[in-house]
């Protein structure tokens, strides 16, 4: 929302400087975005006069000029304007002036072998247009010397706020006005609007006509203006609308775009003589069209709410008005349209057409319903004053409805809720001060709110208001009490997430936020694509389900920065992923991908040693140390070979619990990434931190002693042949099971397959770590666990001792 500097003063009388009106406004809920002050920017630049122009003496094209600026003797100037002649007024700069256009700083300066010592500057050049084919001419009586802003009006600051959706009463001037009146800062004036009495009945009529379907207009109000002339609108109101980023059409336009930012009154007006018969308020038919005064034609349904007549649709009922009907120059006689819509409708309309207009955002956000006649009655007054004419009675179809509701407001709950302590006399001035009635004498008492505050519906809503007036800087700081009774906040998979970030972060992943939509061939690629995951209105095509994991995004993320030049990639996100459209389908993920040579140890080549791909153990070790932080019980995971199918069949695997998947690691699929036109390799993991099972609750907080051996630990190897078909994790846990207290550590050094072994067979060998806690072990207890674990390990995988 956009108004100038004196647009607000004409609804607020207030002696306050506009630095202290920028405040408020943002103290009082109304976000300043921006303040544009143009007279600031060319504060330097001032009027000139060009005394003589002669020929330069060394260029055709060039004028040697001096220029009168109002301080001390004429000025030097060498111009290549093709309108560069004596007796005109210019604008001019002094060296050291920055051109708005440019950023640069305007020195003294030799051309051609004459010296320039300023310069007389084009519209573009000040940044006020695209013209540049001249300097810009001021007229005649333009004092020289005098600032060139304020020669032309450009002295007037635009502020731009941010208006919430729920305050639609200030995306007009007189509603921000109105806030900054009730903090303080000026008078409001809102002098009532006479009614304009109607000298002919309508010969217009108009009909809501909706059959059995929810109506969607409560009431319209017209009225016709016989004998306007219609032209350019008077200067102060084009400045207004240029201003703000309007471009001024005619004065009936005009009027409109005036009212929609001044009252929040969105309008529209007709040329009478292109309407036929009695206009129809109603739902578009399947298959109609409207030329739209944006010049495109949308094709029209029935769930649209149109304005038609005789011949058909002439006006999408609340965004925007149909190019046949609409005004210009020759317009004698009009229609001036006042009407309500509803705002739901309103807002799907827009969005099924890709349609914006300052109309459409107000109507679905909620005006006010009781400015109806007052806001055509205000528009007859306007065009009358500027483009004359006779008027007639005004037409109602339908009803204003009544939104008069009562909130039982006790004023205790002001300081209940916010902790603000104001006295009674300050909540109900207040109140009073926005447009709401206040009755009652006790402490509880009766608000109603004001017809353009649709958003005020309880006791709370109202509290807000007294508390955004009078400023949270007087509510009363509170220490909380000395003493450690903070209880956590952070639940158990918030604190999963928090730790699963940090680890990754830790290992040289780089943290990405990807898009939750995919688009559906990447969705089946990865498990989705289910009907009930696909997006009813995607904002691009290729986002148009939810993503059934968080893969899609990050390869897709890490392709991007491959064809930029960075392909050594190592990302990871932790977010949701949805399997269904049911809460419990929904869970959180911690995924990561490295691509190329992004190993842990570093990325890229380097010379004391060969660059090497990531492979599947980059990824396990990924996982791993994420379940690790989750605390996980990482020693009791099992691993198996069923991966997904985005990941390769004979290099991946998942971590399991039991029959609970908690993650899943691996190189992807050839065919994944040949569907999504990546080049390889890329490894990466998907955990399911929702699955991973809370630690087992311990007696006490206390750290358990640290238990350090004064025994020399004892390692043995062990190789053993079973057949190819065997996990090298089965003979692990199978060793590792024979005495779980002596043996501390149980690692596969070594693999070889092929020669003397066989096709079906393979030596897998292991180091096992023997740490005795109580006395230093004999030859024969050694050799007792030695034998425990060929044992065990032969029964369980039916390897053999090798040779």
């Amino acid at each position: 929302m956009k108004f100038t500097w004196s647009w607000l003063q004409e609804h607020l009388e207030t002696t306050q400087p506009m630095d202290a009106i920028v405040e408020k406004l943002s103290l009082i809920g109304l976000e300043v975005e921006g303040v544009e002050d143009k007279a600031k920017a060319l504060k330097s630049f001032v009027v000139g006069e060009v005394l003589t122009a002669e020929k330069h003496p060394n260029a055709d094209k060039l004028r040697l000029c001096s220029v009168d600026v109002g301080a001390g003797a004429p000025v030097q100037v060498v111009c290549g304007a093709p309108n560069a002649r004596a007796g005109i007024k210019v604008v001019f700069a002094a060296p050291g002036t920055v051109i708005p256009d440019t950023g640069t700083e305007l020195k003294i300066g030799t051309i051609r072998g004459v010296e320039s010592r300023g310069m007389m500057c084009s519209a573009r050049e000040l940044g006020l247009s695209d013209e540049h084919e001249g300097i810009i001419e001021l007229p005649e009586d333009a004092p020289v010397g005098a600032p060139f802003a304020d020669v032309i009006g450009l002295n007037d600051p635009v502020i731009e706020i941010a208006v919430t959706p729920n305050r639609a009463d200030c995306l007009g001037v007189s509603g921000v006005a109105r806030d900054l009146a009730a903090a303080g800062l000026g008078e409001l004036m809102a002098p009532r609007i006479a009614p304009v009495e109607g000298k002919f009945p309508s010969p217009v009529k108009v009909a809501l006509d909706f059959g059995d379907t929810p109506a969607l207009s409560p009431a319209f109000a017209l009225r016709v203006v016989k004998g306007v002339k219609n032209g350019p609108s008077p200067e102060w109101m084009q400045e207004k609308l240029r201003a703000i980023g309007l471009r001024p059409i005619n004065a009936l336009v005009d009027i409109t775009n005036f009212l929609t930012f001044d009252r929040n009154r969105p309008l529209h007006v007709f040329d009478l003589a292109k309407v036929k018969g009695d206009l129809v308020v109603r739902r578009a038919k399947e298959g109609e069209t409207l030329l739209a005064l944006d010049g495109k034609t949308y094709t029209l349904d029935d769930s649209m709410c149109v304005i038609a007549d005789e011949k058909g649709v002439e006006s999408l009922a609340g965004v925007m008005g149909g190019e046949e009907s609409g005004c210009d120059e020759a317009t004698v006689d009009v229609v001036i349209e006042s009407a309500l819509w509803d705002p739901i409708n309103i807002a799907q309309t827009g969005r099924k057409l890709g349609l914006n207009s300052d109309a459409r955002f107000r109507f679905e956000r909620g005006i006010d319903p009781a400015y109806t006649l007052p806001g055509l009655e205000l528009a007859t007054h306007l065009v009358l004053d500027i483009c004359g004419g006779e008027p007639s009675e005004v037409v109602l179809a339908g009803a204003i409805p009544d939104t008069t509701r009562t909130i039982s407001f006790p004023l205790s709950e002001v300081k209940r809720l916010s902790g603000l302590d104001a006295s009674r006399a300050e909540m109900i001035g207040v109140l009073e001060a926005l447009g709401f009635a206040v009755s009652g004498d006790g402490e509880v008492v009766d608000v109603v709110p004001p017809s353009w505050r649709g958003d005020v519906e309880g006791k709370a809503d109202l509290v807000e208001e007294v508390v955004r007036i009078l400023g949270l800087e007087r509510v009363e700081p509170i220490e909380f009490p000395a003493g450690n009774t903070r209880k956590p906040v952070l639940t158990a998979l918030q604190l999963r997430t928090r730790k699963a970030r940090r680890s990754l972060a830790t290992r040289g992943l780089v943290e990405a936020v990807t898009w939750s939509f995919v688009s559906k061939a990447e969705a089946e690629l990865f498990g989705g694509g289910k009907a009930e995951l696909a997006l009813i209105n995607p904002i691009a095509s290729d986002l148009s389900d939810m993503r059934p994991s968080l893969l899609p995004g990050l390869i897709r993320s890490a392709q991007a920065n491959a064809d930029r030049g960075f392909g050594d990639v190592a990302l990871f996100e932790v977010g949701q992923v949805f399997a269904g459209d049911r809460p419990q389908d929904q869970t959180q993920q911690a995924a990561g991908i490295r691509r190329a040579t992004a190993r842990p140890t570093g990325a890229g080549r380097h010379w004391s040693g060969k660059a090497v791909n990531v492979d599947a153990f980059d990824a396990k070790a990924d996982a791993l140390a994420a379940l690790a932080a989750c605390n996980a019980p990482v020693a009791n995971l099992q691993i198996t070979r069923d991966a997904p199918a985005w990941y390769h069949p004979g290099r991946s695997g998942v971590f399991r619990l039991g029959p609970n998947v908690i993650a899943a690691f691996g190189e992807l699929h050839p065919s994944v990434l040949e569907a999504l036109d990546v080049d390889g390799p890329v490894v990466a993991f998907e955990i399911t931190l929702d699955r991973v099972p809370e630690p087992k609750a311990k007696p006490t907080k206390v750290k358990p002693l640290l238990e350090i051996s004064a025994f020399q630990p004892v390692k043995r190897d062990f190789a053993f042949v079973v057949d190819r078909t065997v996990n090298a994790g089965d003979i692990v846990k199978a060793a590792q099971g024979v005495d779980k207290k002596l043996i501390t550590e149980v690692s596969v050094f070594d693999l070889y397959e092929g020669g003397n072994m066989g096709e079906d067979k393979k030596s897998v060998a292991i180091e096992v770590t023997l740490q005795p806690r109580e006395r230093t072990l004999t030859d024969a207890e050694i050799e007792a666990v030695a034998g425990k674990i060929v044992a065990d390990v032969t029964k369980k995988t039916g390897a053999s001792l090798r040779g």
